[in-house]
């Protein structure tokens, strides 16, 4: 079958089920944009900025579990786009970053974009493929989504040379069928349900990773009697509202029953997470022992906390396989204390942060309002900063892919594009963005592709004119502010050039009101 590179390219990602390719055409890839376009299986999505290209795509994959591409020029398309690719790849989001090459049939030096593109993205992707000829696009393609969805998930990038989209080839559209997923050794599960069986209390501790497991989860931290903190990133794999549901995590960062709780523990199942700085609050806490570290990806055993046994495996697969292992073990009793500690600890920091009025918008006032306004299906977005502590703390969420957050590599700007590809990929769903003031002037803008694209997502954008938690740092440890308060500027007019609706909420009493207005608007 004789094919375009351009026609072959779109087939491989109509093949790999890819919805969007969020990107700006360039000189070397209109006759892709074209191919795309004419297939009319993939949607093409204009941004204003590659860096939102890359965060779209990253919100794609978080809300609904579907990989998307960021669709990027040479040079200067891709550099801009590398902070959102660093981001998937410190938070292990699978994302197709499609770049476009130089042409290499030529001989010609100095050519426009000339730059080694996968020295400069190696360090930020899985791996890194730039297929020789058009026999190779399709197999390129295909290869590169497996490896970006296998194991540890994250980026990967194909640089396609422009000279295969001027050209035909003779095609082959074929792919050796995909691996299985990896099987846990019977080996690691026993010895870790025998370190579990013998605890009075273990804990279970959560992360993104363990998200495929689903209700097992429930079986297992029932089975266990096992209080369920989470990571970030792992916020509502574990459903919040469960009497096992324990915290955010449970170091110094978390409230003091949170600490009592898991303090009081005697062992510690890990599942689907790494232990980075940001979910450990700095390294701040100490896993209770004897510790059993589970994950995909054998290399983040070890790193920062020794583990006493570890499973290698699919997260499913891994807790499928403890449950039957621990039926011989262990009974399911409730303990009634447990459950009431942590019931009351709950309550109390919901009690202490109703009474924080403040004399603008309280956040508790928000956050909840939210949530009961806009329901269970509700995806929340938030950027690098306060907001990101505020939602995790207060939003009580029963489902992953609820809330999308910028994590190992905060990157400010995250909230407004990732909000788009949630709602984009999951038009089911309110798409609420908390936005910080200092990171909406880096994509703001992408209002006007929501605009465009008729993207019902609400941007609720945190005014305290200053980077805050920059701001409070520097003001407690050095008693002063550098360069962290922000020039004043006026959403309004803004809002009004780029054709979006703008609210002006000022008060807790004006709440109810801007949440109807805005369920209108959006639909939500």
């Amino acid at each position: 079958m004789s094919l375009t590179g351009g026609r072959i390219v779109a087939r491989a990602l109509a093949d790999e089920g890819i919805p969007f390719a969020f990107g700006i055409p360039g000189t070397h890839n209109i006759e892709l944009y074209d191919a795309v376009a004419e297939a009319g299986v993939v949607r093409l999505v204009l941004v204003t900025d590659e860096q939102s290209a890359s965060f779209m795509a990253d919100g794609v994959w978080r809300a609904s579990g579907v990989m998307a591409c960021a669709n990027v020029v040479p040079g200067a398309g891709l550099t801009h786009a590398m902070s959102g690719i660093a981001e998937a790849y410190l938070d292990n989001i699978p994302m197709l970053v499609l770049g476009c090459g130089i042409r290499r049939d030529t001989g010609k030096a100095f050519q426009l974009h000339d730059v080694d593109q996968a020295a400069m993205v190696k360090a930020v992707t899985k791996a890194q493929f730039r297929p020789e000829n058009g026999r190779d696009l399709y197999a390129s393609i295909r290869a590169a989504c497996r490896v970006a969805r296998s194991r540890a998930p994250g980026p990967v990038f194909v640089e396609v040379p422009a000279n295969l989209y001027l050209t035909t080839h003779d095609a082959v559209l074929e792919m050796p069928p995909a691996a299985a997923a990896e099987q846990p050794s019977e080996t690691e599960i026993q010895r870790a349900a025998a370190l579990l069986s013998r605890a009075e209390q273990p804990l279970l501790y959560l992360g993104l990773g363990a998200a495929g497991a689903g209700a097992d989860l429930v079986a297992l931290a029932e089975r266990l009697e096992a209080p369920v903190a989470t990571t970030f990133q792992g916020k509502g794999v574990f459903p919040e509202s469960h009497p096992l549901a324990l915290w955010p995590g449970f170091g110094a960062a978390a409230p003091p029953f949170a600490r009592e709780v898991a303090g009081r523990c005697d062992a510690t199942l890990a599942i689907g997470c790494k232990f980075g700085e940001v979910a450990t609050g700095s390294y701040s806490f100490a896993v209770p022992r004897p510790f059993v570290h589970a994950d995909v990806d054998p290399l983040v055993f070890g790193r920062n906390y020794p583990a006493d046994a570890t499973v290698t495996g699919d997260a499913a697969l891994v807790v499928r396989a403890l449950l039957q292992a621990l039926g011989g073990h262990r009974r399911n009793t409730r303990n009634a204390l447990l459950r009431a500690a942590m019931a009351a600890g709950r309550s109390a920091v919901r009690a202490e942060w109703a009474g924080a009025v403040s004399a603008r918008v309280s956040p508790w006032r928000l956050i909840s309002a939210l949530q009961e306004r806009f329901g269970p299906e509700t995806i929340y977005c938030t950027d690098s900063g306060n907001g990101t502590f505020l939602a995790m703390e207060m939003l009580s969420l029963d489902q992953p892919g609820k809330f999308l957050a910028p994590v190992d590599y905060s990157c400010m700007g995250y909230s407004a594009p990732a909000a788009i590809g949630a709602r984009l990929a999951r038009p089911d769903c309110p798409v609420m963005a908390l936005v910080g003031d200092g990171a909406f002037l880096m994509t703001g803008l992408e209002l006007l592709t929501a605009a465009h694209h008729g993207v019902g997502v609400a941007f609720f954008i945190l005014r305290d004119r200053e980077l805050a938690q920059i701001a409070q740092f520097q003001d407690m440890a050095m008693n002063r502010k550098t360069a962290s308060v922000l020039p004043d500027y006026d959403v309004a007019p803004l809002c009004a050039g780029l054709g979006v609706e703008c609210l002006k909420l000022d008060t807790d009493a004006g709440i109810p009101g801007a949440l109807a207005r805005v369920a209108e608007v959006t639909g939500g």
